[in-house]
């Protein structure tokens, strides 16, 4: 189930390959969002405010290990558009064990450090047990999380956007289930949670794993391929390491913002956390139109058709901005249904939603900003220019440093709801810029060759 990006209407293709991605993006965050409801009705508000206050801290080091992981496979959509397929396959075989060394490291890491970090992290006395026990079982299982985000990457490389969403409608769906059982019935409970989140992206994993055996020969290596191919390491690392420190870099950003955050207390931290889920999930559909970019422009940087990029990112663009106004009407309209699921009868209602009520419309005024970063950064990333949008990151951190750091010492939650457009909106103008940038570099490389 190939699907060949480098003919055809580029707006069609795209949106046609962004709808799966979409669906599945939503569904990894519907699951991620039913551990915080469970939890935060069945367990309480400092397990919530835990599941939440730790959910920056995952994104870090998941962030750090996944965005490696993804970027090994842009030299397989590469080798792909080129129409070389022992380089597919060789290029699948590197990325298997390359991601297989990141993992161990940043498990081993993960665990020595969680600790230290939670500290620093300003988390409250009384969620610091509730966080320690969710997230150092999420970090043992970093492994699963890698190996399902770097074979639907493959997938993806060569055009295959069903099949992962196959695999996460059943892990979502697993997850609940295992949720509700290890919760409600072993009362495990944040430990459940985390269980469950890791049982079921260990799952999706494997199912990507098995379609890949048995139905995709041209992304199957052999025994033979299964060794390091200098080349290939070069490369998909001058890749990958941008993208992992990109998000290790936002998400250092995220860490300063909910120290900040963390200082309000635990009500404060479980209505941002709730608050939090709602913009992750109605922002999925922009990131799935990054990812599609990012397997659009590298099957088309490895066909030399920049012509078709440059339109591909214009259909994006035009995308975004239509999504991210509806998304923004969704999020204020909605946002005291939304709340209600999260919190039980025993919550101040009232204190809850004027915390979560001030986060969102603050940033629903920047989602468009916020879109347009993931079409220009995975543009870039996919025709293999790593540095800039890594240094998109730095911006995105710097700005939510600042913002954090006046938040805490006037003790301001508005200013620290301010942290994250503050952050899209620099980072979105530096990598628009970026991108042209990098389009006249790419012009350049591609027709002197």
């Amino acid at each position: 189930m190939q699907k060949n990006m480098t003919e055809g209407n580029p707006l069609k293709i795209i949106i046609a390959f962004t709808l799966p991605l979409f669906i599945g993006n939503l569904f990894q965050q519907i699951y991620n969002t039913v551990d915080s409801m469970i939890v935060g009705r069945f367990v309480g508000e400092n397990a919530l405010a835990a599941v939440g206050s730790t959910g920056t801290l995952m994104f870090v080091v998941l962030g750090l290990a996944n965005g490696m992981s993804s970027g090994f496979t842009v030299l397989t959509a590469q080798k792909y558009g080129e129409g070389s397929t022992e380089g597919t396959k060789a290029s699948v075989a590197n990325g298997i064990l390359l991601s297989a060394v990141v993992s161990l490291i940043m498990t081993v890491l993960s665990v020595l450090l969680m600790k230290p970090i939670l500290g620093t992290m300003n988390t409250p006395k009384e969620v610091y047990p509730y966080a320690c026990d969710y997230i150092s079982i999420i970090f043992g299982g970093i492994v699963c999380s890698v190996a399902y985000n770097f074979f639907a990457a493959c997938l993806r490389a060569i055009g295959n956007s069903r099949i992962p969403l196959v695999a996460l409608i059943f892990s979502a769906c697993l997850n609940i289930v295992l949720d509700l059982f290890f919760i409600r019935v072993l009362s495990m409970g944040v430990a459940g949670a985390a269980w469950a989140t890791v049982i079921s992206q260990g799952m999706s994993a494997l199912l990507c794993a098995g379609y890949i055996w048995k139905k995709e020969p041209l992304i199957r290596p052999s025994g033979r391929q299964f060794r390091f191919n200098g080349d290939f390491t070069k490369r998909q690392l001058a890749v990958g390491v941008p993208m992992a420190l990109q998000f290790g870099i936002t998400g250092s950003g995220t860490v300063v913002m909910q120290a900040a955050v963390n200082l309000f207390g635990a009500t404060a931290v479980a209505a941002y956390s709730a608050a939090g889920k709602i913009t992750s999930l109605l922002m999925q559909g922009a990131i799935a139109i990054g990812q599609t970019m990012a397997t659009y422009a590298g099957q088309n940087f490895g066909a030399k058709k920049l012509d078709r990029i440059r339109k591909g990112v214009r259909c994006a663009v035009l995308t975004d901005l239509v999504y991210s106004l509806g998304a923004a009407l969704i999020s204020v309209g909605g946002l005291s249904l939304f709340m209600k699921l999260f919190f039980d009868d025993t919550a101040d209602m009232g204190q809850v939603l004027f915390y979560a009520r001030r986060y969102i419309s603050i940033c629903s005024c920047f989602y468009v900003p916020l879109s347009v970063i993931f079409t220009f950064r995975n543009t870039m990333q996919g025709c293999g220019y790593g540095f800039l949008p890594m240094m998109g990151g730095v911006v995105e951190l710097a700005a939510r440093w600042i913002c954090a750091m006046v938040a805490m010492n006037t003790l301001n939650y508005t200013v620290a709801c301010f942290c994250d457009p503050a952050a899209w909106l620099a980072a979105g103008l530096f990598t628009m810029a970026s991108y042209f940038f990098v389009l006249g570099r790419m012009k350049k490389s591609l027709y002197n060759s």
